[in-house]
């Protein structure tokens, strides 16, 4: 799996304590079930995640793919104005 993470994220994250958690969470909507990527600085609450460590150059990433293959590509980017960490899955919003 290849890790591609912007600068400004990778120095978010070790101002953060150098770690960054990525976790599947499903959603239901109109055409089924869909799963999407979270991100946080701490490990979600909740039983049952099973985190595997990456070294990801400039900061550990913990990462739960929920049952899922890993992507070939996982990237990360700083979105919105409150500048979230988010990830994308092959370069898609969704797991898959």
């Amino acid at each position: 799996m290849k890790i591609t993470a912007a600068e400004e994220v990778e120095e978010r994250v070790r101002a953060q304590g150098g770690r960054l958690y990525v976790w599947t969470i499903s959603h239901r909507c109109c055409s089924g079930p869909l799963t999407l990527l979270e991100t946080g600085a701490e490990k979600p609450p909740g039983a049952g995640r099973r985190f595997r460590e990456i070294d990801a150059g400039g900061f550990e990433l913990c990462l739960d793919m929920g049952g899922q293959r890993l992507p070939e590509q996982l990237v990360l980017e700083l979105r919105g104005r409150r500048k979230k960490i988010a990830a994308f899955w092959n370069d898609r919003a969704w797991v898959g």
